[in-house]
């Protein structure tokens, strides 16, 4: 398939892994993360760790916005669905990530009208479809999924459909860096910029990393050759003692973004004041909520959610893991209490989740070197 098989010639990646090894100095350890899940599954899947040196650490970071979602707002979701007169949407990773009295999947089998949806824009033709019911769309995502909640609000609003509401969920991928930035756990040297985000905000955000931190950062797209080409750029970088943001994925990511998603984003969306990330705590102006403007839409306010904190489970370590203060395997119910089919924590369910990852692609890797020993 053109411009996928090209970005997985595995001749050109062992070309590419032995620069990378020539620019890495004896007895020095280089610790980079890849802020998307996307990219932590790519990592995995395709095996790219094991053609790095030793030297070169990979850390997950927070970019999987099912895994940061704290369970508070997973009850609140729960608790909107349950209403009689509600239909619920919701991507499909939403469906399983567990709340403290279950998920969206077992309160539909027990009769709440729960539905997937592809798109915001799916749920709004069903409030078309049901105008005697009330469809709530749960939002969830960075700033890549953002615009398309923008979109079907703007349309909601001009075709004046008043049987639909959004649980606004989206967050944004600056201000929880900069926490993990500031935090003493976590030493890095340089970053994977996300590619998905990127195509929509570009990569100026991401200036105040060398300019306030100096740590590089690459913005990254999502084949193997791809990582491994921003690898090689952050270690010319580092070899040279430079340290700003480039752009490997240019044939996808415009410096400046997507300047019409941006527009629409900012008519619909404003910047909430503070809001609970899973690991993290709170974070102020890291999330968006809907705009004075479309605030009839907002399934907040239409239904008073209470905005209640709930604790993860004790022994479920997401936190730590989305911090990359642990890798998964460390967590000590990861692949026993916690997997795939038996969730205990977001990371384990969601397709970018870094406990999914590991699970699905680093630990058949250990099983498979296990038997032939």
């Amino acid at each position: 398939m053109k411009y996928v098989k090209e970005f997985r010639n595995a001749e050109l990646a062992r070309a590419v892994a032995a620069e990378i090894a020539t620019l890495a100095e004896p007895g020095r350890h280089y610790k980079i993360m890849e802020v998307c899940g996307g990219h932590t599954h790519t990592i995995y899947r395709h095996g790219i760790k094991d053609l790095l040196p030793d030297q070169i650490e990979l850390v997950h970071g927070p970019g999987c916005p099912v895994c940061v979602l704290p369970m508070g707002r997973v009850d609140e979701g729960i608790d909107i669905a349950e209403r009689p007169e509600v239909i619920f949407t919701c991507f499909g990773d939403m469906m399983r990530v567990p709340g403290s009295r279950g998920n969206l999947l077992e309160i539909k089998a027990q009769g709440a009208d729960v539905r997937m949806v592809y798109s915001p824009l799916d749920a709004l033709r069903l409030a078309r479809e049901n105008p005697d019911r009330q469809v709530v769309f749960y939002a969830i995502g960075f700033e890549t999924t953002a615009p398309s909640t923008a979109l079907t609000l703007q349309r909601a609003k001009k075709e004046g459909i008043e049987n639909f509401s959004v649980f606004c969920n989206h967050v944004t991928i600056v201000p929880p860096v900069r926490a993990l930035l500031d935090s003493p756990d976590l030493r890095l040297d340089a970053f994977i910029g996300p590619g998905h985000v990127s195509t929509i905000i570009g990569c100026r955000p991401y200036e105040f990393m060398p300019a306030d931190y100096g740590k590089p950062c690459v913005v990254a797209g999502f084949e193997p050759l791809d990582i491994l080409q921003s690898i090689l750029m952050i270690m010319h970088q580092l070899a040279e003692g430079r340290c700003e943001v480039e752009n490997q994925y240019a044939r996808v990511v415009p410096w400046e973004g997507n300047l019409a998603a941006l527009r629409s984003m900012a008519e619909v969306f404003e910047l909430r004041p503070y809001f609970e990330w899973r690991g993290l705590g709170f974070i102020a102006q890291s999330a968006l909520k809907i705009s004075p403007a479309y605030s009839y839409f907002d399934a907040e306010l239409r239904y008073s959610t209470p905005g209640v904190r709930v604790a993860d489970p004790k022994a479920c370590q997401c936190g730590e893991v989305l911090k990359g203060v642990l890798k998964p395997h460390e967590c000590r119910v990861f692949g026993t209490a916690c997997t795939p089919e038996h969730p205990l924590g977001a990371l384990m369910v969601s397709s970018e989740g870094a406990c999914a990852a590991y699970f699905n692609f680093g630990r058949r890797a250990k099983e498979k070197v296990g038997a032939t020993e």
